[in-house]
């Protein structure tokens, strides 16, 4: 199967007419993207767009030969010029199966939101899934059994779409992930690289042509990963992104709860308000049996100064004679065995740390012992990882990988 990407971007482009926002300001020249619609073998095109023929044209494709349109969601504004010899537009209605004089078989697929998705099988078997904007499958087909080849959906605006298909077995290990509808809610550039790659997915330029079935090296997405970056930075939610296409996640959350006080527990509501419904949380400590779980979900450790901080109290390393005393040795021995479970675990893994060391030097000497504790452990935590990322007001700064 030949698909050809006619454009990629959202329904009103990119960047947006008049829009002064940054995105929009870098999305020029090469960077810039027309609403997207997708050409299938020439006889198949998936949303009409403005400018589609010329589009085509650019891709040394033709729509001569295009024998259905097929609408996945509303289009607003003006009408849209259908382009002489096109067959009129339409919408099948959810669960419909259309077979077409091309031998592609085009099934509806059910959203949960206004829009259609089609599932395209060619006559010799290829398997292409398309989602509409802003949307994720209600229901899939029986035919989902094995995973679709190619899956094109709004990865940043949706990333849940994604994990949803990957529960239900219809995007596996050798499915190609092409984001598509991209809009100016995601970032540009490398960081948008960066950031699908992280969900097993890339982005193509308007034009490219992609054949389902030809070999390609898919985004390699990390098995461990370690998040730092200063109060406020950024780093939870950079977390949380790079796992909100995956099925299942644990949320570790090594704070547990604080007694009186409400600010604490404000925190705490407003990241359970942030993540996804489907992640499960533990509130524990005691990391080290969860890394040595070969074949459970995907683990997110927030973060790992307050699981040292439960360390030193548990060591008494906060009091000068205990520290010299055994609380020190206590203390690297229990450091030691996390750093231990990390190098050694099967789990995709993401932790969240603190960058301690830049600011103002602590005035006691446990506030230093803090800080160079945890500058200790941070450092033989990212030994371990594949990729360590720095937060710094937002934006994520790769350090490794």
């Amino acid at each position: 199967m030949e698909l050809t990407l006619l454009g990629t971007g959202s329904p009103l482009g990119l960047p947006r007419p008049d829009c002064p926002c940054a995105v929009c300001a870098r999305s020029r020249g090469t960077r810039a993207r027309a609403a997207t619609a997708l050409l299938v073998d020439g006889a198949l095109l998936l949303d009409l767009t403005p400018g589609a023929a010329l589009a085509a044209a650019r891709a040394g494709r033709s729509l001569v030969g295009v024998r259905q349109v097929l609408l996945t969601h509303p289009h607003d504004g003006p009408a849209v010029e259908v382009p002489a010899g096109l067959p009129t537009a339409g919408r099948v209605p959810d669960g419909r199966e259309l077979t077409l004089i091309s031998g592609h078989r085009v099934r509806a697929v059910p959203m949960d939101s206004p829009g259609t998705g089609y599932e395209v099988v060619s006559a010799d078997g290829q398997r292409l899934l398309y989602l509409p904007p802003g949307a994720a499958p209600a229901g899939l087909p029986e035919s989902h059994q094995e995973p679709y080849d190619l899956v094109a959906a709004d990865v940043t605006g949706r990333p849940d779409a994604l994990a949803r298909l990957r529960a239900a077995g219809a995007v596996g290990p050798g499915t190609e992930v092409i984001a598509v509808h991209l809009d100016h809610d995601a970032p540009a550039g490398a960081e948008l690289d960066r950031r699908l790659a992280a969900a097993g997915a890339r982005a193509v330029p308007d034009g490219t042509v992609l054949y389902l079935g030809e070999y390609h090296e898919l985004p390699e997405v990390p098995r461990r990963t370690l998040v730092t970056g200063g109060a406020r930075s950024g780093k939870s939610v950079e977390a949380e992104r790079r796992l909100e296409t995956f099925p299942e996640v644990v949320y570790v959350a090594t704070g547990g709860t604080r007694e009186g006080d409400p600010e604490w527990a404000e925190r705490v509501t407003l990241h359970r308000e942030r993540r996804p419904g489907s992640w499960r949380t533990v509130e524990t400590t005691d990391l080290v049996p969860l890394l040595a779980e070969d074949d459970g979900p995907a683990l997110l450790v927030d973060c790992l100064s307050l699981w040292l901080t439960d360390a030193m109290d548990r060591a008494g390393a906060w009091d000068d004679g205990v520290w010299a005393a055994g609380g020190q040795a206590a203390l690297r021995e229990r450091t030691a065995e996390l750093v231990a479970a990390v190098r050694a675990t099967r789990r995709t893994v993401v932790v969240v740390t603190n960058e301690a060391g830049s600011g103002v030097v602590p005035a006691t000497a446990a506030g230093r012992r803090f800080r160079d504790e945890l500058g200790r452990l941070n450092a033989a935590f990212a030994d371990e990882c594949e990729q360590v990322v720095l937060v710094v007001a937002g934006q994520a700064l790769v350090l490794r990988g």
